[in-house]
């Protein structure tokens, strides 16, 4: 996969996973080179293979970043119909995951337009009682450059993308 030629279709894909788990997962490594996983519910991806999170709740991969800032970011489609459609066909019509490789960046002050963009995502939530206390005073980002992408390989449920 080509992260610049199929940024589009990774974006896209991204969106879809966002949609059925929440979040993504990205993969670290601390300090005893021991990789772990944080839950980010948080990831934007922009228009030129560039990222950021909302970092309020991660305690370990600011922590890990100080060390290495390479990561690993998976996103799983778990749309139920996605999984049921494809298991009837015996072909997925997209991949089902994907993963980007990338270096962090230093955390900063969001932008206005990065809260737009977190808002507009959680605007769903916004009458739930949780919505302020997970989603309200996001301020600070942590940019993120992605270097390669990799699509997931199911066998013959994948051999035609």
């Amino acid at each position: 996969m080509d992260i610049q030629r199929d940024w589009n279709k990774i974006r896209l894909h991204f969106k879809r996973s966002f949609r059925s788990n929440f979040h993504v997962s990205i993969a670290s490594v601390d300090a005893e080179n021991n990789p772990t996983v944080t839950p980010i519910g948080s990831l934007f991806l922009n228009h030129d293979q560039t990222g950021f999170y909302f970092e309020k709740y991660p305690s370990k991969l600011p922590v890990h970043a100080e060390r290495n800032k390479n990561i690993c970011v998976l996103a799983v489609n778990s749309n139920t119909w996605f999984w049921i459609k494809s298991l009837f066909k015996g072909k997925f019509n997209s991949f089902p995951a994907i993963k980007l490789y990338g270096k962090l960046g230093e955390r900063r002050q969001a932008s206005e337009i990065e809260i737009t963009r977190l808002n507009r995502r959680m605007k769903a939530t916004r009458g739930m009682k949780g919505h302020r206390y997970l989603w309200g005073d996001m301020q600070l980002v942590r940019d993120i450059t992605f270097t390669k992408a990799h699509k997931i390989n199911l066998g013959d449920m994948t051999s035609g993308l």
